[in-house]
C-alpha cells in the first residue's frame, strides 16, 4: 500500500505557524509553554492524522502580510462603528442579503482564508461555501440595492487579492497583476498592496441621520438575480 503524499516540512511551516498562532488565540495565552503544546498538537494535525495534505504555494510575502494585517484591524474597528450605527440610526428596519462572491483562485486554503477575513469584519457572515464553483455565499447587513451588493463582492474580492499577493502561488499573482494592468478590477484592487476595504458597504449612507429601508431615489424593487451573482433579499428584520 503506497503511504499519502505528504508536504516538505519547509513548505509546511507558514501552516504550522498559524495553527500555533490560531491555538494561543485561542486560549487566550501566547506563554512559551501553551505555544510548545500548540506546535505539537499541529504536527500532529499535519503529520500524524490521516488527512489530505495543504498544498502550499512555497511563497509567504512579509511585508504584504505585515500591510494586510494593520488594515485588516483598522477594518475591524471601523466595520464596528458601522455596525453600532446602522443599529442605532436604522435599527429593525435595516434590511441585509444573501451575496454570492465568485473568487478567482482555486485553492482551498485561500478560499478558507478569504471567507473567514470576512466573517472577522463586522457586517458579514459566511453563510455558504461552494468549493467546486469556488463561489462563496455572505449574508451582508444593510445591503439593500444591487449596487450595494456589487460594492460587497468588490470587497470580498479585494481580500481575495490581499490573500494571493500575500501567498498565492506565482500563477495567480502572475493573473492578479495581468488583470491590473488589464484594467480589470476596482481601483482598489489595482494597486499592488496587501491593503483592505471594510465589507460594511451602506454604513456611510446612515451617518447623517435616520433613512428608510430604501434610499431616496431608489425603488422599491426587490434584488434581481444573475446566473453567476446571486443576490437574495431578506426581510426579516421589516417591522
Amino acid at each position: 500500500m503506497s503511504s499519502r503524499p505528504k508536504n516538505s516540512l519547509l513548505v509546511e511551516l507558514p501552516l504550522l505557524v498559524w495553527l500555533v498562532l490560531v491555538w494561543g488565540a485561542l486560549w487566550g495565552d501566547f506563554g512559551l509553554g501553551n505555544l510548545l503544546f500548540g506546535a505539537v498538537l499541529a504536527l500532529l494535525v499535519t503529520w500524524v492524522l490521516y488527512l489530505p495534505p495543504v498544498q502550499l504555494s512555497g511563497r509567504f510575502n512579509l511585508l504584504q502580510f505585515a500591510v494586510f494585517a494593520v488594515t485588516f484591524v483598522w477594518q475591524v474597528a471601523k466595520a464596528s462603528v458601522d455596525v453600532m450605527l446602522v443599529a442605532i440610526l436604522v435599527g429593525p428596519r435595516a434590511r441585509s442579503a444573501v451575496v454570492s462572491v465568485d473568487l478567482r483562485t482555486r485553492s482551498d486554503l485561500l478560499l478558507t482564508a478569504t471567507g473567514h477575513t470576512m466573517a472577522l469584519i463586522p457586517g458579514s457572515i459566511l453563510v455558504e461555501v461552494d468549493r467546486a464553483r469556488s463561489t462563496l455565499y455572505f449574508h451582508a447587513l444593510n445591503v439593500r440595492t444591487p449596487e450595494e451588493a456589487e460594492s460587497f463582492r468588490r470587497s470580498a474580492r479585494q481580500v481575495e487579492a490581499a490573500w494571493i499577493r500575500i501567498m498565492g502561488t506565482r500563477a495567480e499573482l502572475a493573473a492578479l497583476r495581468a488583470e491590473r494592468r488589464g484594467g480589470g478590477g476596482t481601483q482598489a484592487e489595482q494597486r499592488d498592496s496587501a491593503a483592505i476595504s471594510s465589507p460594511v458597504t451602506a454604513g456611510q449612507q446612515i451617518v447623517g441621520g435616520r433613512r428608510g429601508d430604501v434610499p431616496t431615489g431608489t425603488a422599491r424593487t426587490p434584488h434581481t438575480t444573475r446566473p453567476t451573482q446571486t443576490t437574495r433579499t431578506t426581510e426579516e428584520d421589516r417591522p
